[in-house]
């Protein structure tokens, strides 16, 4: 080939098609995971997040990736995709801006309160802060388009918040605390924002 020629190897994506891919590679990276960790003596579980240790401190973003094998994957997979793909379409930056939001408060909160002796892993606290975060939005910003996903998702994964409920087994501070960070994130990212103010009156001479 000739230094003349203009061809370009790299797959230039759509741009409303981007977002997507984004949350599509995070939901591959956890399969990824949960594939390697199949090899004996890797155990990456044991990095989820440990109340009250330091050590655990790292689970706050290490253990959305990691899961109790591939039934728990599974159950996390589709919600997250959905939801996450609802909230990447307003942008790449908007999306990131939620789910760091979620994730921290979903992390710190477990760290601070779950049961001593724990290890907290999975993506389902970060599933719960998409849900009450797509909730939340419609609530704040009342846009027929936001309001109409809002109703929706309610619909369609409303039953989860029974798992905010204390159940043997379940990390219900993961769900709470998430569940917290996606009504926080909608507050920060939409309360007071994306109205236009009303026109004033025109003073009397």
């Amino acid at each position: 080939m000739t230094g003349n020629s203009t061809e370009r190897s790299e797959v230039d994506l759509p741009a409303w098609l981007r977002p997507y891919v984004i949350v599509a590679l995070l939901v591959a990276a956890m399969w990824a995971v949960e594939l390697v960790d199949l090899i004996p003596g890797t155990g990456f579980d044991r990095w989820g997040i440990r109340p009250r240790l330091a050590v655990g401190l790292m689970g706050i973003v290490t253990a959305p990736f990691l899961h109790d094998g591939f039934p728990h994957l599974v159950s996390n997979t589709i919600p997250f995709l959905v939801l996450g793909g609802l909230i990447a379409a307003s942008g790449v930056a908007r999306y990131f801006s939620v789910t760091a939001l979620v994730t921290l408060i979903a992390g710190v909160g477990t760290w601070v309160v779950g049961p001593a002796r724990t290890d907290h892993i999975g993506a389902s606290g970060v599933v719960f802060g998409y849900l009450t975060y797509l909730l939340a939005r419609g609530l704040y910003q009342r846009r027929p388009t936001y309001l109409v996903i809002g109703v929706v998702v309610l619909f369609l994964y409303g039953g989860v918040l029974w798992g905010l409920l204390p159940r043997p087994g379940i990390s219900w501070q993961g769900h709470l605390f998430g569940a917290v960070g996606g009504l926080v994130a909608a507050r920060v990212l939409h309360a007071n924002r994306d109205r236009r103010p009303a026109a004033s009156e025109p003073s009397p001479a």
